[in-house]
C-alpha cells in the first residue's frame, strides 16, 4: 500500500439550506485512524462553527483511545457536564454525530443521532447503525426527522432507555481481515436516495473523492423541494495483510 494512495475523501453540498452546519474530520494516532461525521442540528454560523470544532474534537478523542465508542462517550460527557447544557432557557449548538476507528484489522463504529455508517465489501453494502430517531421509536406514526439522542444532549443511556428504548450511545464491533469501503453519510445524503429507492452502493464507486463528490451530487438532485446539507465520507480499508506489509516497509 503506497503511502501516497489516497484513501479517504469528503465531499459536501449545501443544499437549500442557509449554512452548511455538516462536518467531517480523520485523525491518525499510532496507525489508528478515526473517521468522523456530524450533522449540526439547525442552521446558523454559531451551530456551522460548533459542528466544525466538535467533528475535529471527536476525531482526536476516538483515535487515541483507540475505539470509537469509548472517544464518543468521552466528547459526549464532556459537553453534557457543560453548565448550560441543563438550562431550559438555553439553545446551545449540538449535532448527530457517527465515528468509525479503523486499527488494522478491526473497525469500531459509535454513533448517536441518525447519521449513517455503512460498509462495502464483496458481499455487498451492509448498513451498521441505527437511527436514533421517533420513526424508530414508534415506526407507524413517529417522524424520522425528530432525533432521539444527539451530542451535546445530556440525557444518559438510563434515561433514553427508558424514555425511547435506546441508549445515548450505540456501537458495534466488526472484524475486517479484507477490508472495505466505509461510508459515512448525513440523512441529507442518504435520505433523498433511499426515498427515491436507489441502491447507495450504485454511487460508491471510483476513487473515495469521484464517489463522495457524485453520493453527494445524486442526493441533492433527487432531494425533495427543500434540499438538506449532504455531506458523506468514503473511505476505503485496508486489509491485514496490507496493513502488515506497510508495517515491514517503514524504515
Amino acid at each position: 500500500m503506497s503511502s501516497s494512495t489516497r484513501t479517504h475523501a469528503a465531499a459536501q453540498l449545501i443544499g437549500d439550506r442557509s449554512h452548511q452546519c455538516d462536518a467531517t474530520a480523520t485523525y491518525t494516532h499510532d496507525g489508528v485512524r478515526a473517521y468522523v461525521l456530524l450533522d449540526g442540528i439547525g442552521s446558523t454560523p454559531e451551530i456551522r462553527d460548533w459542528t466544525r470544532t466538535a467533528a475535529r474534537r471527536l476525531a482526536h478523542t476516538a483515535a487515541r483511545h483507540g475505539n470509537a465508542e469509548t472517544g464518543l462517550r468521552d466528547l459526549y460527557d464532556r459537553y453534557a457536564d457543560e453548565p448550560n447544557r441543563r438550562n431550559l432557557w438555553t439553545d446551545l449548538p449540538n449535532a448527530c454525530a457517527v465515528v468509525a476507528v479503523h486499527n488494522a484489522g478491526t473497525l469500531s463504529v459509535a454513533w448517536c443521532g441518525d447519521s449513517r455508517a455503512y460498509l462495502h465489501t464483496g458481499s455487498g453494502l451492509d448498513r451498521l447503525t441505527e437511527d436514533h430517531n421517533m420513526r424508530r421509536v414508534a415506526p407507524c406514526w413517529g417522524s424520522r426527522n425528530q432525533v432521539t439522542s444527539w451530542l451535546g444532549s445530556h440525557a444518559g443511556d438510563d434515561q433514553l432507555l427508558r424514555e425511547v428504548g435506546h441508549p445515548a450511545i450505540e456501537s458495534l464491533t466488526r472484524d475486517l481481515p479484507d477490508g472495505g469501503r466505509l461510508l459515512l453519510a448525513s440523512d441529507g445524503a442518504y435520505e433523498p436516495l433511499e426515498d427515491s429507492c436507489r441502491n447507495l452502493a450504485t454511487y460508491l464507486t471510483g476513487s473515495p473523492a469521484a464517489a463522495a463528490r457524485t453520493f453527494t451530487r445524486a442526493a441533492i438532485d433527487h432531494a425533495s423541494s427543500h434540499a438538506d446539507n449532504a455531506t458523506v465520507l468514503i473511505a476505503d480499508l485496508y486489509s491485514q495483510k496490507e496493513h502488515s506489509d506497510a508495517s515491514h516497509d517503514r524504515p
